[in-house]
Order: C-alpha cells, then sequence, then structure tokens
C-alpha cells in the first residue's frame, strides 16, 4: 500500500506531465492548508508549508544573485594559476638559488629601476621559487593601488613590476571585485549580501523540508536523503537531485554564508559591534615608541597597525640597510616564513614586521622594532587572538580558497558549481510543475498556498516573531527583503481576492 502511493503504477503518464492524481498528492504531501472560510486548527504541521512557500519565494526570487554569486566565486578560485599564468615571469625565479642576497641589495636593485615613489613595504617571500616584492606609493595611482616591483632573491635583478591593490595582482584585483559588487562599487556590494544572507535561511529550510518529507524506514532513510531516487521521473527526479546536492553540500555553504557576512557592508558591521562588545578583536600591535615626543594634536592610536600605510618623508629616507637589521631582529624574535617589513611613518613610530602565511598552520604574528636600539619593543601574537576573532580570521581564508592551499580551491570549487546546479533544478521544477491543459499552458508552477501562519502554534509565534525582528536587525539586507517579500506577497493576494468578486 506504502509503495503505491509514492511509485506510479505502469502506464500513468510521467511526473513531469501533473494529472488530477498527482496534484491532489502533492497537495497533501505538502500540507497545504484549506481555505473554505472556517479558522483553521493551530497544528505543528503548518511549519511545512510555511516553511515550502519561504523557500520557494527565496529560491525564486535570490537564485538570480546566488547564481552569480556562485559563478563568480567560482572564478575567483582559479585565481591562483591565473596569476602564475599571467604574471608568472615576475612572481616565480628561473633559477633557485641556495642563499638569497640581504634585503637591503634587494630594494638598491628594484629603487635604481623604479626611482619613483616612496618606498612603503618589503614582501619576504618563504617559498624558495617566490621573488621579493618592493611596493612603492607612487603619487596619481590612487589610496589602494601601489607601485610593485618583483626581485629575484638570489641575483639581485628585477623581473618587472606591477600595479596592485593591497598586494593583490590586476587579474586578482578583477576577480575579487567581481565577485563582491560586479564592479559596482559600494552599491554593488548589495548584490553579494543579499546573497549571503539568504544562502543560510535557504539552505536551513530546505534541509528541514527534505527531512521531514522522508518516510522511509530507518534503514532506507540515509540512502533516500543521500543518494537520488533512480526510479523517480520527471519533476520527482528533479527534486530529488535539487535536495540530494543540496544536502552534501550544505556544510559548505553554510560556512561561506557566515564568513561572506562578516565583511559584508551592513552585516559587517553588526558583526563589528558583536566584536566590540565582546572585546573579541585581534589585539593591535603598538608601534609608538617608548618615550618619543609626540607632536602636538596627535594622536597615538594613529601610529598604531601601520601595516600597508603610504609613508611619510622618514619612510622615503629610509636606510635599506635598517631592513636588513630590522629583519634580523624580527627573525631572532620568531618570525619565520613570509613576512612584510614596513618603515615607520616617523621618528616616533617603530618598524613593522607582520607574518603574511595564509596556509594552515596559519602564522600571524607581528612585532614592532626599534631599528635604533636593535630590539622589539611590542609584539601581538596569533596565539593571544580571541576565539571569535580566530574563526573570523581563519573563516576568511578558508573563503578566499587561501587556507588549505589547492584542496581548499577544489572545495571551494565543488560547492559552487553544485550551488549552480541546484539553482538550475529549483527553476527547472518550478516549470515542470506548470499547469498544463488543453490550449492553455502557463509558464511557471503556482506558489504553495498562502496563509499557513494563521495555523502555527502560540508557542511558535510567541518565539519567532522576535527571533525574526532579532535576525533583521543582524542582517539587515535580509530584515528589509523579506519585508519586502511579505508586502509582494499582501499586495497580490488582494488583487487576487479582488479579482475573484
Amino acid at each position: 500500500m506504502s509503495q503505491t502511493r509514492n511509485q506510479p503504477p505502469s502506464g500513468e503518464p510521467d511526473a513531469a506531465s501533473p494529472s488530477v492524481r498527482e496534484v491532489s498528492q502533492t497537495r497533501v504531501s505538502e500540507h497545504v492548508p484549506k481555505t473554505d472560510g472556517a479558522t483553521p486548527g493551530r497544528t505543528w504541521g503548518s511549519l511545512r508549508p510555511l516553511l515550502l512557500r519561504l523557500h520557494f519565494y527565496a529560491g525564486v526570487l535570490v537564485g538570480p544573485f546566488l547564481l552569480v554569486a556562485a559563478l563568480t566565486g567560482l572564478a575567483y578560485t582559479l585565481t591562483p594559476q591565473l596569476d602564475r599564468l599571467a604574471y608568472g615571469d615576475r612572481l616565480l625565479v628561473e633559477d633557485v638559488g641556495t642563499d638569497p642576497m640581504p634585503v637591503s641589495v634587494q630594494i638598491a636593485a628594484a629603487r635604481s629601476v623604479h626611482p619613483e615613489g616612496t618606498l612603503t613595504s618589503v614582501v619576504v617571500p618563504s617559498a624558495p621559487e617566490d621573488t621579493t616584492r618592493v611596493v612603492l606609493s607612487v603619487p596619481g595611482l590612487g589610496d589602494d593601488r601601489q607601485r610593485t616591483v618583483f626581485v629575484d632573491p638570489y641575483t639581485a635583478e628585477v623581473q618587472g613590476e606591477l600595479t596592485t591593490w593591497s598586494g593583490s595582482t590586476p587579474v586578482t584585483h578583477w576577480l575579487t571585485d567581481l565577485h563582491r559588487n560586479l564592479h559596482l562599487g559600494e552599491n554593488g556590494r548589495l548584490y553579494s549580501e543579499v546573497a549571503a544572507s539568504w544562502l543560510w535561511v535557504m539552505v536551513a529550510g530546505g534541509l528541514v523540508l527534505w527531512l521531514a518529507r522522508s518516510r522511509t524506514r530507518r534503514g532506507e532513510r540515509a540512502r533516500a536523503l543521500l543518494l537520488p531516487e533512480r526510479s523517480a521521473r520527471g519533476v520527482r527526479r528533479t527534486r530529488s537531485r535539487h535536495a540530494v546536492v543540496g544536502v552534501w553540500i550544505t556544510a559548505g555553504l553554510l560556512v561561506l554564508s557566515m564568513t561572506g557576512l562578516t565583511w559584508s557592508r551592513y552585516a559587517g558591521d553588526r558583526f563589528g559591534q558583536l566584536l566590540d562588545a565582546a572585546q573579541a578583536h585581534a589585539p593591535e600591535l603598538v608601534t609608538e615608541l617608548p618615550g618619543a615626543p609626540t607632536a602636538t594634536g596627535d594622536d597615538p592610536a594613529e601610529h598604531q597597525d601601520h601595516v600597508g600605510h603610504e609613508g611619510g618623508a622618514d619612510t622615503a629616507a629610509a636606510d635599506p640597510v635598517a631592513f636588513d637589521e630590522v629583519l634580523a631582529v624580527a627573525r631572532e624574535a620568531g618570525l619565520g616564513g613570509k613576512v612584510v617589513l614596513t618603515p615607520p611613518a616617523d621618528s616616533a613610530t617603530a618598524w613593522t614586521v607582520a607574518q603574511d602565511d595564509d596556509r594552515w598552520p596559519v602564522h600571524y604574528d607581528r612585532v614592532a622594532v626599534d631599528a635604533a636600539a636593535g630590539e622589539v619593543v611590542s609584539h601581538s601574537r596569533w596565539a593571544d587572538y580571541p576565539v571569535l576573532a580566530k574563526l573570523s580570521r581563519l573563516g576568511v581564508q578558508g573563503h578566499m580558497g587561501l587556507l588549505f592551499g589547492p584542496v581548499n580551491q577544489i572545495v571551494l570549487a565543488v560547492i559552487a558549481l553544485g550551488l549552480v546546479f541546484v539553482i538550475l533544478w529549483g527553476y527547472r521544477m518550478w516549470w515542470q510543475r506548470r499547469p498544463r491543459r488543453e490550449g492553455r499552458t502557463a509558464l511557471f508552477g503556482k506558489a504553495p498556498a498562502r496563509g499557513a501562519w494563521r495555523s502555527l502554534p502560540l508557542p511558535v509565534l510567541l518565539i519567532g516573531v522576535p527571533a525574526v525582528l532579532a535576525l533583521g536587525w543582524a542582517l539587515p539586507v535580509l530584515g528589509v527583503t523579506l519585508l519586502a517579500f511579505l508586502v509582494v506577497d499582501v499586495v497580490l493576494g488582494l488583487a487576487r481576492r479582488a479579482g475573484a468578486t
């Protein structure tokens, strides 16, 4: 008996061609509340049709944003390989030597070929095949761009230069902006925040719907949830693929949603407020030299964390030999691997040396060095980061495909491709479930029935409404778009009711 309900008998039409039996069966399985004018009873079963309607509208309206985010994110995962393909002659040395030249010699070589600009920082590589990067601030490039000169650390020969954005090559910067804002500036960031804000809602709702729909025996439950239904046809086959692939990539999608929100425009601001309240920001590196005079009106906080500053008069005149001395002090303090050396902005400020190793296990220690005294005056250790700050930093690196190298890239690519197929299958289901009659066929299927919220138990409403309001505050774009969905839904409902009368 149970099998005859789920599987059509031989000779029945394909599920892609909805019959009266299939339509009625679908309504029963989705627990659509009856709207015969009677007040429906409040039951927990009303949660499913409410989730189904929310999942449907979010998929239809937010799906295009997610599709663009998935495709641009997929392209971004290839940036390390694209960089090597486009700029390999500058990023990599031709012959790996044994003993690198002093940093001061490499800086002198870079400045002799490109004397323009102010010396901003020097990136000393950890990989033996990488070139040293001498970063210059050049007038006219803009605040967020630098001129980076690439030097062979073994021969001190300049291999080329590039205009970079905070260390990113033109290819990486272009793909980053494409994924972040579609090259539309700050306003364009709203697209990615809409996608990140709704992604976790759609994933969680879809997972609950799929788990609740399974009525198989316990031994067959795992297979029904994790493997597509091979005997299904039409819309049932599409739904099975849509749900099963979604289950497999659920964890990855939730991580991408959370990490993407941490640096979004509005939700990211709320996350910053949370870090403030929990005092969970990364520890600051104090670069003000002990006992150094402070100019009148100067704020000591302005002298903290000068990594990436453009530099001042003292920076321009910094002795290249001092880079060797400061690097030696930092190495003695335990800073190994790839480091960024930043000269001081003025005589009252220390040098900054920061580890920049994004591969697991990460290295993000920093020290402030008094070059005259040859000693470390302040340090910031990765081990001292609060848990939230660590999770945020690691999450961002994982989101960018840097944390675990090629493995991280492959996982991100699989998740992005999976999301693309899930979205396309979702739209295919919408098309497959369109009403079809003689001489009259709709373009798409109908939305699940309205009014399920009226049947929700009072505890759900009492807890759910404040929870939704709190989510709307924490994730403003989610709150605004949800309100817009509700307004549109009410307007459409009123319009249909007026047309029926």
